[in-house]
């Protein structure tokens, strides 16, 4: 018989050609699996159990390898968790119990306090790996799996660095002058970075202000104005940060710490021309000069998220995503669906009304102040179904969310990487699972890699472990941290 021809029933009650509803699929007991497959009642040769490991120049027999033949429409398979918790919660082989603690990373004691009022107990990998380095004042890129903790990851050291080097204060007349500042490539993400740095500066004594557009130059000063000397640290949009520099509203003359966060994103095209302008004036640093600080889980599959991918013609699609969302259960958490187009997100929304499920859309052809309002409203948990593009993928906490479905499966791999750390967070109360529509013989090419790299156990083809930016600059004396 075919490899993934048809023949299993597909999972989550998948109608059938004759339009019968199918019993949902249950994950039987057995052995400890990896890829699993199923195929009527038995399992098949192309489940692969948890010990083994296909190796390097082997190539695996893929259950997708199949699949862009018509028969195999209604197979699937899933890759079930290996681990419990996420790989930033481990602590390295090398350190005894639950590894080192915020303390003994020898922060100060007003970091400390504010770590609590966030209840945050122990470092993640990516913070054990940054703040060391960061703290004896070196410039680095750093790179780190989503979901592992990167904000906090850079903003203790630098909020460390601020409070170990105090400066004069800046005229209170000028423009405002911070010493740190923080470039994200959202207005969604300033918001969600800003609520910690507050909560983090506020023991400190330290003032934190958020720069993120406001049209007319009322609404730039507003955002800037802080109690003399002006904050100490400012966290904007890279449109925002160049109008009130244009203005004269903002100097970075006395900046001394920048980070670059999300910086893949930054580096777009769509914000070239605006993070190099700023670059000039911040006098930027050479790249060639910076510590590397990487991950061992970067570019890898999230080992304790269930990811299900399903073979699909178009149209069963939606039946298919109702069937998801009205057999979940009510303590089920939070649920993200990826659409790959506005349009896409505007036209399931309306078929989501019809049936009477209350959900929330965002996307990026929505003004940027109803985008923060409705993401806003999503983190506290006022409706817990969200359809949206790309733009909640990255950077944004989802801690409350335990399903992603790819309702249009993602244009890249990267793009896959991002939803599917949408679940299995530091801080989330499960690991959550991610299941995946795949319609598109293009969509086939990207799940055989995935597949592929699972039954290896190696990291995703095709993406370095850092791409380095490369903005113009010279070395000057100051401290730049870039976040990927």
């Amino acid at each position: 018989q075919r490899e993934g021809a048809g023949g299993c029933p597909p999972p989550h009650g998948l109608r059938s050609e004759r339009g019968a509803p199918r019993r949902p699929y249950q994950s039987p007991s057995g052995p400890r699996l990896l890829p699993r497959w199923r195929r009527g009642e038995g399992s098949q040769p192309l489940s692969q159990p948890r010990w083994q490991t296909v190796g390097r120049w082997e190539q695996p027999p893929l259950v997708s390898a199949g699949w862009k033949h018509r028969k195999a429409y209604g197979d699937y398979f899933q890759l079930e968790p290996s681990q419990e918790a996420a790989p930033a919660l481990q602590a390295p082989p090398a350190e005894a119990g639950q590894g080192p603690t915020f303390a003994e990373l020898g922060l100060q004691p007003a970091l400390l306090a504010g770590l609590e009022r966030l209840s945050i107990g122990r470092p993640t990998a990516v913070q054990r790996l940054a703040i060391p380095a960061l703290r004896r004042g070196r410039s680095a890129l750093c790179a780190a799996e989503t979901g592992s903790g990167k904000t906090l990851a850079y903003l203790l050291p630098l909020l460390e660095r601020l409070l170990g080097r105090p400066e004069e204060p800046a005229e209170a007349a000028g423009p405002a002058a911070p010493r740190g500042l923080v470039v994200l490539p959202s207005r969604e993400l300033a918001a969600q970075v800003g609520a910690v740095a507050a909560a983090l500066c506020a023991p400190a004594g330290l003032a934190v202000r958020g720069l993120t557009g406001g049209g007319a130059a009322g609404g730039l000063r507003r955002q800037l104005r802080a109690p003399p000397p002006g904050p100490a640290v400012l966290l904007g949009t890279p449109g925002a940060l160049r109008e009130a520099l244009r203005r004269r509203f903002l100097a970075l003359e006395r900046l001394r710490w920048m980070v670059l966060d999300e910086a893949d994103s930054l580096m777009d095209e769509s914000f070239t021309e605006l993070l190099e302008e700023i670059l000039t004036l911040a006098k930027f640093a050479d790249v060639d000069r910076f510590m590397n600080l990487c991950t061992q889980s970067l570019h890898r599959l999230p080992p304790h998220v269930q990811q299900k991918f399903i073979r699909l013609k178009g149209r069963d699609k939606l039946p298919e995503v109702l069937q998801l969302l009205k057999e979940r259960p009510s303590s089920g958490g939070a649920v993200l669906i990826f659409c790959n187009t506005a349009s896409t997100v505007n036209w399931l929304g309306y078929i989501l009304d019809d049936h009477k499920i209350k959900h929330l859309r965002l996307q990026g052809q929505m003004s940027a102040a109803a985008r923060a309002g409705i993401f806003a409203s999503f983190q506290k948990g006022d409706v817990s179904v969200l359809v949206c593009t790309d733009l909640a993928s990255r950077g944004l906490d989802t801690s409350s969310v335990q399903l992603v479905v790819n309702y249009d499966f993602p244009d890249t791999l990267q793009d896959y990487l991002h939803r599917a750390g949408r679940v299995g967070r530091v801080g989330s109360k499960a690991p959550g699972a991610v299941v995946s529509f795949v319609t598109h013989r293009w969509d086939v090419d990207l799940v055989r890699k995935i597949e592929t790299a699972a039954r290896k156990r190696t990291g995703l083809p095709g993406m370095d472990s850092i791409n380095k930016p490369s903005p113009k600059g010279r070395l000057k004396d100051k401290e730049y941290l870039i976040f990927l």
